[in-house]
């Protein structure tokens, strides 16, 4: 059976293709445009490395005299400041003079236990020559040998403090605190003079019980000036030693750390950063610091890899340890990857990025 079409139902039958080509065509222009305005986010981007890591932790502290270095001198009993030799900040060689106190006194009580011993002696010489005699009983010599001995002890200590009247330098070093005033009363005790070997200057360091569990004995510390990170370089040194208590004020340990290369004079007391290196990891994967990004929950860290076609995908990561510049990545990223770093704040999951060429540190 032939069916006959005819020229208007012809007509009618290209229209309807026409259009339905038309708006074929108008939806794939759309989807195009789509693509083609998905905005571009600028981004710059490195390669994670795999290199060794050093991990390290960061504390503060201040430099102190080292044992046998430092002297604190003071008057031995009440007296008053006769001559006053030298001043703060002055260089003193070991023995010098640098405080006289009033000698009278001392004169005075040296003077009197000599005199006090030389009758302890001559009643001491009579009492063993008439006891020898049978005129005197035994126990007569043995007060009178106990009361020599008590004046030959009285007598010492006159002495040692007549020498002890002029305060002298037990170390060579600098006079870092003078408080002694001509003229002015010494109580026994107070601190009048100050000394220290400015060549053996240490840093002691307050680091948290748990902190301190991980460093050892002759460990890298690199210093530098004031309590936060990112001050002046003061040099370096080794961890001479960790404390075995807590502080009961600061509830921290102390770590002494020997300065071996300083690059400039150290003040006794000065506030200092000490970055002390834990342990170091031949294979890490490592980004920089610019890369990481918080998670969601406190304590978590994201970074945003780069796939070949731009996309920025974010990525859980677990982070070692950190340094100014770098971060260690233990767990979430590999070597090779490519992930943003200045422009990662602020990104969302599967963003286009324009990027330059990535930096292989």
């Amino acid at each position: 059976m032939t069916i006959r079409v005819s020229p208007r139902s012809r007509r009618a039958a290209a229209a309807l293709a026409l259009v339905l080509a038309g708006v074929a065509c108008k939806g794939s222009d759309a989807t195009a445009e789509e693509e083609v305005a998905q905005p571009l986010v600028a981004a710059k981007t490195a390669v994670a490395s795999v290199e060794p890591f050093t991990r390290t932790l960061s504390a503060i502290g201040s430099v102190v005299a080292r044992p046998g270095r430092y002297a604190a001198l003071s008057a031995a009993s009440a007296t008053r400041i006769a001559r006053v030799y030298v001043t703060e900040g002055q260089r003193v060689g070991a023995g010098q003079p640098l405080v006289e106190f009033e000698q009278v006194q001392f004169a005075a009580a040296a003077s009197a236990a000599q005199s006090t011993l030389s009758a302890a002696q001559r009643n001491h010489d009579r009492a063993r020559r008439l006891a020898d005699e049978g005129i005197l009983p035994r126990k007569d010599v043995e007060t009178a040998a106990a009361d020599l001995a008590k004046a030959r002890n009285d007598a010492v200590v006159a002495q040692r403090a007549v020498q002890l009247s002029v305060l002298r330098s037990p170390v060579s070093g600098v006079v870092t605190r003078m408080s002694a005033v001509l003229g002015a009363p010494a109580d026994a005790g107070q601190v009048l003079v100050e000394v220290a070997d400015p060549s053996a200057f240490d840093v002691v360091l307050a680091v948290g019980p748990t902190e301190a569990g991980a460093i050892l004995p002759g460990r890298r510390v690199v210093l530098t000036a004031g309590t936060r990170s990112g001050g002046e370089a003061i040099g370096s040194g080794t961890v001479a030693s960790v404390g075995a208590a807590v502080d009961s004020g600061s509830r921290s340990v102390q770590i002494r750390v020997t300065v071996t290369t300083p690059t400039r004079a150290l003040r006794l007391g000065e506030s200092v950063m000490g970055t002390i290196a834990l342990e170091t990891q031949p294979g890490a994967v490592v980004v920089p610091v610019d890369a990481l990004v918080p998670g969601e929950e406190p304590g978590t860290y994201k970074v945003f890899v780069v796939d070949r076609g731009g996309t920025a995908l974010s990525r859980d990561v677990t982070v070692g340890g950190r340094t100014e510049a770098k971060v260690e990545i233990t767990e979430g990223l590999k070597g090779g990857e490519i992930v943003v770093t200045k422009g990662a704040y602020g990104l969302e999951d599967s963003a286009k990025v324009a990027r330059p060429l990535p930096v292989k540190r």
